[in-house]
């Protein structure tokens, strides 16, 4: 009986000290990966473009890829004679970036110009950022069927002349209409005469003269080649730069702007090789 206990008190003892020897195993769960840093998320931009009327179909399809590309951006446009965009720039106007369609509307807004053109001293254009983006054409357009008969510029002079025919041109405070003047001027007839006769009707814009020769209610009218070009209209004659001067678009960033990098940056975009086949497809040439 004694030696029984003895083997269980030993066999015990041994139990008791591998216990003892046996390490306690905790579980360490590994650290969560930290999520990447994130991009800040671009500010979002409100840009308001004002741009001559004749811009308004590549303009739009232009701003539309620019947005696509840029989703913080937003593009507001204001299509409109060059005279009424400058006049109202002038008064306020909420804007960040003019295309006009001739020199002297610009020139107007450019403290450097020439005092004889900005007579107010305005000074609307940002220091640095101006520049001629594209050249357009004066075009002699006529309706379908050219029920005229009118095919040039020359062909053009003799019916008004003879009261055979109704010339639509734009108004002498718009570019195209400024453009039509040089352009009567050159082949020495007045709009007083035109008027007189009952040959002449106004367009607000060039895009009012293109309506009209459209519908047919004159037999043919001075527009721009890329009007002719959207509207889908025939083209029977374009000025030289001898007839009325050369069609120059400047642009430039206005200094009131909330926004003048991401102008500047719309303005590049316009320079690019994607831009310029857009405005080369309607019959403008990119300025180099």
């Amino acid at each position: 009986m004694k030696k029984l206990l003895s083997v269980l008190l030993l066999f015990t003892l041994l139990l008791s000290l591998a216990s003892c020897g046996t390490a306690t195993r905790e579980t360490v769960k590994p650290e969560e990966p930290s999520a990447p840093a994130q991009e800040p998320a671009e500010e979002e931009v409100e840009l308001i473009v004002f741009a001559a009327a004749s811009m308004t179909e590549t303009l739009t399809t232009l701003g539309e890829t620019y947005m696509s590309e840029h989703p913080n951006v937003t593009l507001v446009f204001n299509f409109d004679s060059s005279g009424t965009l400058k006049t109202q720039i002038q008064e306020g106007a909420d804007v960040d970036v003019f295309i006009s369609a001739g020199q002297k509307q610009m020139n107007q807004l450019d403290i450097t110009a020439s005092a004889e053109v900005n007579t107010e001293g305005l000074d609307f254009v940002l220091e640095g950022t101006r520049f001629n983006i594209l050249e357009n054409k004066v075009a002699l357009a006529v309706p379908d069927n050219n029920p005229a008969g009118i095919n040039s510029y020359e062909d053009m002079i003799k019916a008004l002349q003879e009261g055979s025919a109704i010339l639509a041109m734009g108004n002498s405070d718009v570019p195209v209409g400024q453009y039509t003047q040089k352009l009567l001027a050159y082949y020495e007839i007045t709009e007083e005469e035109l008027v007189a006769k009952g040959a002449l009707t106004y367009g607000s814009n060039v895009k009012e003269v293109t309506t009209q020769v459209a519908e047919a209610t004159v037999d043919c009218g001075i527009i721009y080649q890329t009007d002719a070009c959207s509207a889908g209209l025939t083209v029977v004659d374009t000025a030289t730069k001898e007839m009325c001067g050369q069609v120059i678009y400047p642009a430039a960033v206005m200094n009131v702007s909330q926004n003048q990098e991401a102008a500047k940056a719309f303005l590049e975009f316009l320079t690019s090789d994607a831009a310029d086949k857009v405005f080369e497809a309607v019959g403008f040439t990119p300025v180099s």
